[in-house]
């Protein structure tokens, strides 16, 4: 095999491959001594057919996989003598017009990974703020939990339903005296005021007594999730079989217990320990971003533009989804295109993070383990149904692209762990809302080219509608060391909520098919 180099522009690399026959050829004929002796034909002993007449029989199919194994091994070969990393799979072709026979000619287009200077990481300086729990916070959190637990008395027969008070009702829904599936329903608790149903259903509950029937006139919003219902004015008979009114819950002793504590002293023991983990994670999440400044502050070398635009593919897939459950998704997407260059410039960013935090990890030792790996896919199968969890983890084991966007995340925070070791550190005592101000003060920031902050990071202008906060909700998050391109399984599609009914939850995800061939 020989190659010529046909472009080296950037990080950008194009290859000839000449294949020769003779080694076509060659690769064909110790195949087809490796299944002679077990080809089988009418009129001669197992192991005894003639040569000739196994080619004939097998030499097509056999000369497409010596093909197939020569191109791919030609590449091969082609990285390990060109000392090249590729930042992406190559691209792959055979030229047109091959014939059997002859020598085949391959093209081979690759994007590299840039030559990255490793940072001294002698000159690392962070800032830990750190928020003790007050006992505020812990009380706001006991109080959170009496609003969760929230429970109903019958209320005496002639009272009137308030705002507040839950009713057990039947309903059978119809539109244009017509009943639809999944309108009609037995003993369901609605709390009015909850928001949990349609508009205006719950308001018209209001002044309902035990026993009473009455109807309800509702239009069903023009972006309700049944096709058929959508903006269609409809009919609920309503029957109300009990009105209850909420009791008042007291952080006591029975409400530990209803928890399955033993005190509220307990209660409050775990509560305070559950807030010191977020203050934890608030304190990581700022002296992350601050790590990944100084990094981003002191590197600018290309990256590969295909990791760039899958990087940035990503992000806007995110904002849309985002930008579509807005009130007004129009406006959303008109607000988010108006920063799709500042967006494209974080991705660029993540992506130099990545590959940064990459070559720190591999050339320090940070590895993530066999048992750390199976911890991962154990944790991940669980979105899947349990029939499918066994499927989705030899997905992961035979998919390199997948087991590396699952292990991406905790690579990257061991290499963020190892960072923070060689840091020098200073700490000052926050409270948590001054700890969530600083983070937010970090967000406010206009990021352009250059600015150092990765995707979690909005524009300030960006900060209007909720779609632009969706890049901030992947916290700190450099693009993986594997290529940006996804490789993980489409998710199972929700299915649809009954039409009167709180929306139900998602229906459990399928796991991934797996692929019926590899690309050469």
């Amino acid at each position: 095999m020989k190659h010529v180099e046909t472009l080296n522009e950037g990080l950008k690399r194009a290859y000839t491959l000449t294949i020769t026959a003779k080694d076509i050829d060659a690769r064909i004929d110790t195949e087809l001594k490796a299944i002679a002796p077990t080809v089988r034909m009418p009129g001669f002993r197992p192991g005894k057919v003639p040569p000739n007449l196994v080619r004939k029989m097998h030499g097509p199919a056999l000369a497409q996989e010596a093909l197939q194994k020569s191109v791919q091994e030609g590449v091969d070969t082609l990285m390990r003598k060109e000392k090249l990393r590729p930042a992406m799979q190559p691209s792959v072709a055979l030229a047109d017009g091959y014939e059997p026979g002859k020598d085949a000619e391959v093209s081979v287009e690759v994007e590299i990974l840039p030559e990255i200077e490793l940072p001294s990481l002698d000159g690392l300086k962070l800032e830990r703020l750190t928020a003790p729990v007050a006992d505020a916070d812990v009380e706001d959190q006991v109080n959170r939990l009496l609003g969760q637990s929230q429970r109903f008395d019958d209320a005496p027969a002639k009272h009137k339903a308030e705002t507040g008070d839950q009713l057990i009702i039947d309903f059978v829904g119809s539109v244009d005296g017509v009943e639809f599936d999944g309108g009609k329903g037995e003993d369901m608790a609605v709390t009015i005021g909850s928001g949990m149903l349609i508009p205006g259903f719950e308001d018209q509950l209001v002044g309902a007594k035990t026993g009473e029937e009455r109807t309800i006139n509702v239009t069903f919003p023009e972006d309700y999730q049944a096709e058929n219902l959508k903006g269609k004015p409809a009919q609920f008979a309503i029957t109300v079989k009990q009105v209850k009114r909420p009791a008042a819950a007291k952080a006591d002793d029975e409400f530990a217990k209803q928890l399955g504590l033993q005190s509220i002293d307990q209660l409050r023991e775990i509560l305070k320990g559950q807030v010191e983990q977020e203050h934890n994670g608030l304190t990581r999440t700022y002296m992350k971003r601050k790590l990944l400044d100084q990094l981003a502050a002191a590197h600018d070398f290309p990256v590969p533009p295909t990791m760039v635009e899958a990087e940035f593919n990503q992000i806007w897939q995110q904002l849309e989804a985002e930008a579509a459950r807005e009130p007004d998704p129009a406006a959303a997407r008109e607000e988010i295109e108006r920063d799709r260059d500042d967006y494209r410039a974080i991705a660029e960013r993540r992506v130099r993070l990545g590959l940064l935090l990459s070559e720190i990890g591999q050339a320090n030792g940070v590895v993530v383990n066999s048992q750390e790996m199976n911890r991962l896919i154990a944790q991940a199968a669980q979105q899947y149904r349990p029939e499918d969890r066994q499927r989705f983890a030899e997905y992961i084991q035979n998919e390199p692209l997948a087991a590396a966007q699952l292990r991406a995340p905790l690579f990257e925070d061991k290499v963020v762990d190892f960072l923070f070791e060689k840091a020098a550190i200073t700490e000052r005592e926050v409270t948590r809302a001054e700890l969530e101000a600083a983070i937010e003060a970090d967000d406010d920031h206009v990021h352009g080219p250059g600015c150092g902050h990765d995707h979690d990071h909005a524009p300030a202008k960006a900060k209007k509608p909720a779609a632009k906060k969706a890049a901030a909700k992947a916290e700190d998050a450099p693009a993986a060391k594997a290529p940006a391109k996804k490789a993980a399984p489409k998710k199972a599609a929700a299915e649809p909520a009954a039409e009167a009914a709180p929306a139900k939850k998602p229906a459990a995800k399928k796991a991934p098919a797996k692929k019926a061939a590899k690309a050469d």
